[in-house]
């Protein structure tokens, strides 16, 4: 039974709760608190017999693991995995309480469910939890195991999650095929939709750059040796910096899915007249969003003074990178091309890695593309999937490196577009629609009896 009223609520309430959790994750080791949405998640699926395990490399950070054992140890594993974090918010750029939880009906007619984390993913993340204990309720007994996975730290880094279970737990967490965040949108005309589901994202390159001057008085500031000064120049030649693009496998099929004229499509596949159409494109987010699948990306976000005060001149600054790269991109590479970006500034900053993980792909002539295909054709016949290259990182990176077919999966209603999702994320009045929540539990429920039944 799926599409019922009853699942869907379930999934409405579960993700109101997790909202109300207020888990934020700033990246330090005491935030996030995850433990607050693994202790609800766990009463939630307690009941039909199913064991847990629960791991806490960090106080408050705990992640949680549940199995239905399968029939057959030969056979393919799955795992739905959703995290439990969500980002930092200002409560200043809302119009409603962002921890709030609430159903509300939009001036369109749409019922939405508001808070911080509907769309990055608590919405999927509860799905999941819905869709599998409405399994085991129901005595699924898979060939191979179906494992839930609620993970903390995911918007940090993974390394009070993912990372951590990959590296002390990994035997607890591994499957064959994962499906995570955050694929399902809809493009192309209504009778033959396009599904986009991620395979491959950019890799990850985080650096804090050090540098270094000398301190003093601020009442003295001439020819003084200001390291704060010196930053802003960093940054502006970070800010500055414009690499050749890059295409990667998936992005002539997805130039071909635009909803463009066939000389723009040409434009958009020509490494020379690429970067002149896009700083001429009216719409700055989708010139941003192009950008970003065609370069490794330099964005300068964070910037720490250590003992700064308004009278001291700063010995000290660091300057905190996000680096996004594209396939192919090494260590080495990285360090390259900063020094081409700051270049004769570069002998005057010192790198230190944060993060280093590469861009990772799946493929998709797999039993779980097919699986998906399926489950995606109830509700909408003659659906096609697309593979989508994403921008940013998920925890399906930690996945392929341990071997996994890993895929970003969910499904949204028609009337969502691309836009408007791409803006709630980490924005102002995050949102999903209750269309959205009903598609994306039973293509959870579809796809594990198709795949493991």
């Amino acid at each position: 039974m799926t599409g019922s009223d009853d699942l869907v609520n379930d999934t409405i309430e579960l993700l109101q709760q997790l909202i109300r959790n207020e888990c934020v994750n700033d990246g330090t080791p005491g935030s996030g608190q995850e433990v607050r949405n693994v202790d609800l998640l766990q009463t939630w699926l307690e009941g039909p017999g199913l064991d847990f395990e629960r791991y806490e490399p960090t106080p408050g950070r705990v992640s949680l693991v549940s199995r239905i054992e399968g029939s057959d140890p030969d056979a393919p594993s799955l795992c739905l995995m959703g995290h439990t974090d969500v980002v930092p918010v200002n409560r200043d750029g809302w119009s409603r309480d962002p921890f709030g939880g609430e159903r509300l009906t939009s001036a369109e007619g749409i019922d939405e469910i508001w808070g911080r984390g509907a769309v990055d993913m608590l919405n999927l993340t509860s799905a999941m939890a819905v869709a599998f204990r409405h399994l085991a309720d129901t005595g699924f007994r898979p060939r191979g195991d179906l494992i839930y996975f609620a993970v903390a730290d995911e918007e940090s880094g993974s390394a009070h999650g993912a990372r951590w279970m990959a590296d002390h737990e990994r035997d607890a967490i591994f499957a064959d095929y994962v499906l995570t965040e955050n694929g399902g949108l809809h493009s192309g005309p209504p009778d033959r939709p396009r599904i986009g589901m991620n395979v491959a994202e950019k890799g990850v390159a985080w650096r804090r750059l050090r540098v270094k001057g000398t301190p003093g008085h601020g009442s003295r500031p001439f020819r003084a040796d200001n390291a704060l000064l010196k930053a802003a120049a960093v940054v502006q030649r970070l800010a500055d910096y414009r690499p050749a693009p890059r295409f990667h496998e998936l992005w002539p099929q997805q130039v071909q899915q635009m909803n463009i004229d066939d000389d723009t499509k040409a434009v958009m596949l020509d490494a020379d007249r690429l970067g002149h159409h896009l700083a001429e494109l009216p719409d700055t987010a989708l010139a941003g969003h192009y950008y970003s699948c065609t370069h490794t990306t330099f964005s300068p976000n964070l910037i720490d003074g250590g003992l700064m005060k308004t009278n001291v001149i700063p010995d000290t600054v660091d300057i905190n990178v996000d680096i996004r790269t594209m396939p192919g991109d090494t260590t080495a590479e990285v360090q390259a091309r900063l020094d081409e970006a700051l270049g004769d500034l570069a002998d005057k900053v010192s790198v230190e890695i944060i993060m280093d993980d590469p861009a990772s792909t799946s493929p998709i002539d797999t039993p779980l593309w097919l699986s998906l295909q399926r489950a995606v054709e109830k509700p909408f016949p003659g659906a096609q999937l697309t593979p989508q290259f994403i921008v940013g990182f998920t925890d399906s990176r930690v996945y392929r490196e341990m071997g996994s077919v890993a895929y970003g999966a969910g499904l949204f209603s028609p009337e969502l577009d691309a836009g408007s999702f791409g803006q709630r994320f980490h924005g102002n009045d995050e949102r999903i629609d209750v269309e959205s929540l009903r598609l994306a539990t039973d293509l959870f429920v579809d796809v594990a009896t198709d795949m493991l039944g």
